[in-house]
């Protein structure tokens, strides 16, 4: 039985306001290319189907054709579960119709963990044990308790995802006895989740933010049962394995988020089965938009631009001039550099002009890198407040953006 797990497609996702939904068609073409010449039985999404909770038709479009086009193909079964940037709502409303198409959808944590488990069958036979375990809102795994501290918040954090797991698993356990005793054996448990582990590495600029904000509750391979053959998980975009559990991994996003991933090597992971032993392979995935970031001089900018140009490149390009002359012309110059190609320029950070109207002196320090921490941050500097004071105000500042972050919009 062979197994492709793949996640954080981030669908209608742009990049300084440049749409990829030519990238996003030519990846789920190949993936659809690859499930057929791998023969591939089982795909599993791992979450953040799209890059928001209220996705664009042209967005949505490419999901559902492309479930179609599956659905059509060798692999019998498709799962799906939310991640923290999917609306559950708006992945939950078409499940009893893709169920026809043999795809499942879980969008939210379910009311009773027997839920959660997916048995998938051929032709009536049990293939497989799917926990089938969405991105875990905080609201729906921790209490809120009067007076507790950010380490109490935390440990019931871990706590809720790891009895969660448990609950989920020990269900599916029950399953998978069932089907030794009626003489179906090596019937394997597959997990599947969206959330950040200790220790798990991300990249600059990937997009990737803290699921419980303020919070540092990342679980450890420890917390999931032992009962689980392999364990799918989606949320960062590195691939990668966790800790030194080679069943346990990240396949990562499929193409760059971002500038940070541009020299990135792209996968997905393909499972293979054998008595409940599995093989386990990293795919490469083709890149289908070339990304290139460039720092430095003037000079070096334009050697390199010249570079790219005699190689035919179509890449886009994020440029940070750090020369120490001021070049007030600085994007008409370097939009004449890549004249008569297809190079596209999608950011210029002229360090020099920023330095010189805003003061700073901090190189880090950009308006388009801000976040919304950074913003409370300054207005806690401007406002002089104490620094005993700041902690149990960042508390509820955290705690309010959680909840924006959480909120499903689309909800009735």
């Amino acid at each position: 039985m062979k197994i492709l797990h793949t996640a954080d497609w981030h669908l209608g996702r742009s990049l300084y306001g440049r749409k990829r939904y030519e990238e996003f068609s030519a990846f789920l073409g190949w993936l659809s290319q690859t499930i057929e010449e791998k023969k591939v039985e089982i795909l599993l999404v791992a979450g953040d189907v799209f890059d928001t909770s209220t996705p664009g038709s042209r967005a949505q479009e490419l999901y559902y054709r492309f479930l179609y086009r599956v659905a059509a193909s060798c692999c019998q079964h498709v799962v799906v579960i939310a991640g923290n940037h999917d609306s559950p709502s708006l992945l939950d409303a078409p499940k009893e119709l893709l169920r026809a198409l043999n795809v499942h959808v879980v969008g939210s944590m379910a009311k009773v963990p027997e839920d959660e488990v997916i048995v998938l069958r051929t032709k009536g036979q049990p293939r497989a044990i799917v926990c089938a375990v969405p991105y875990l809102r905080d609201k729906d795994i921790r209490t809120v308790e009067p007076g507790e501290t950010i380490d109490d918040k935390n440990a019931k954090l871990v706590e809720g995802v790891k009895n969660h797991y448990a609950e989920v698993c020990l269900v599916a356990e029950g399953k998978q006895t069932e089907f030794k005793n009626a003489g179906s054996e090596g019937i394997p448990i597959i997990a599947m989740g969206h959330l950040f582990t200790a220790g798990g590495r991300t990249v600059d600029g990937d997009g990737v933010r803290e699921l419980y904000v303020g919070s540092l509750a990342h679980v450890s391979e420890e917390i999931f049962p032992s009962s689980i053959d392999y364990l799918a998980l989606g949320h960062l975009h590195v691939p990668q394995k966790v800790g030194t559990a080679e069943h346990i991994r990240y396949c990562g996003s499929p193409i760059p988020m971002g500038f940070g991933e541009a020299n990135q090597e792209k996968k997905v992971v393909l499972v293979e089965f054998d008595h409940s032993t599995p093989l386990i392979r990293e795919l490469p995935v083709p890149c289908f938009q070339a990304l290139e970031r460039m720092v430095g001089t003037l000079d070096a900018i334009q050697a390199k631009m010249g570079q790219l140009k005699m190689e035919g490149s179509s890449a886009w390009l994020e440029i940070e001039y750090t020369g120490k002359e001021i070049i007030h012309n600085l994007r008409e110059t370097l939009d004449a550099a890549i004249e008569n190609s297809s190079m596209e320029i999608r950011r210029v950070k002229n360090r020099r002009i920023m330095d010189r109207i805003m003061g700073r002196v901090s190189p880090d320090e950009t308006l388009d890198d801000l976040d919304p921490e950074d913003v409370f941050t300054r207005c806690l500097d401007a406002a002089e407040v104490l620094p005993e004071d700041r902690k149990a105000l960042s508390a509820s500042y955290n705690e309010i953006i959680q909840s924006l972050h959480e909120e499903d919009i689309n909800a009735e």
